[in-house]
């Protein structure tokens, strides 16, 4: 519209401008080819770091796979509360992916003998923070398929049929028993674990170093979105150039959902 009038375009340049932009918005839309994946993961944490994380995401254009638990947070009823539903339905419109960390972050402490059915955990969020539990198959189930529902609910996209457990610590039962339910167990790479959970005698500088020495193609990368113990916070000075750095280097980022180990799993709906 130009000083008030609407501006009319013959019909056969409109047709043209409308498919050339049918064209455009279609080759934006297909994935480019990919020799050097990478699959970037983040856990949640206290979320203090979230909204940077998202900032530099999109600045490099680099869709990752989030794992949600909901646990304790700087601000807000935990992660996967009310106050950071916005933040998650934000990141779902940008094309990231979501999957399970149990809903009060749960670590496996423990087969029980005699009984495959049964597993010994201690939450760290939640009611139960930090008592020792004995739970049923059905009641591990129940807790990862809590946290999806909920990222479901907030975000309008369906989880991936996957999940982490807290610490990457499973056993062989516990896998069977997720699988059962539906879920499979996805953790990192050697070279991927990016260590913004070491301790602070551990600089951003040297982690930021020893990713860009070590990474390989196919490797899971796993990072957190904020860490309690760790005053020198990891994202802010180690995030973009290290997603920059690799990107130098050739490699690529795609999310689990395209991941050869569980690609055929997640396309099958399980």
């Amino acid at each position: 519209m130009a000083s008030g009038r609407w501006i009319t375009l013959p019909a056969k340049g409109l047709g043209g401008a409308l498919l050339a932009l049918a064209v455009a918005v279609a080759t934006a839309a297909e994935p480019q080819p990919c020799d050097k994946p990478l699959y970037l993961t983040f856990d949640t944490g206290h979320m203090a770091v979230a909204p940077l994380v998202a900032e530099v995401l999109a600045r490099q254009q680099v869709r990752v796979t989030f794992f949600a638990a909901n646990e304790r947070t700087k601000t807000g009823d935990g992660s996967l509360g009310s106050e950071w539903a916005g933040w998650w339905r934000a990141r779902a419109a940008e094309g990231h992916e979501f999957a399970s960390h149990t809903w009060d972050h749960v670590y496996w402490r423990g087969d029980v003998a005699g009984d495959p059915q049964r597993f010994r955990v201690r939450p760290s969020a939640g009611p139960d923070q930090g008592r020792e539990l004995t739970w049923s198959a059905q009641q591990y189930c129940q807790e990862i398929e809590r946290a999806a529902r909920r990222l479901q609910e907030i975000t309008g996209k369906a989880p991936l049929p996957l999940f982490r457990a807290p610490g990457g610590k499973t056993s062989p039962r516990l896998l069977a028993a997720a699988q059962g339910c539906g879920f499979r167990h996805v953790g990192w790479s050697p070279a991927g674990f990016l260590g913004d959970e070491l301790p602070d005698t551990v600089s951003n500088q040297s982690l930021l170093a020893k990713a860009l020495r070590d990474v390989r193609s196919g490797d899971i990368l796993l990072a957190h979105l904020g860490i309690w113990s760790r005053r020198d916070a990891w994202a802010p000075a180690v995030l973009e150039p290290l997603l920059a750095g690799l990107k130098e280097k050739g490699f690529c980022f795609r999310t689990l959902r395209e991941h050869p180990a569980w690609r055929d799993w997640i396309a099958q709906g399980r």
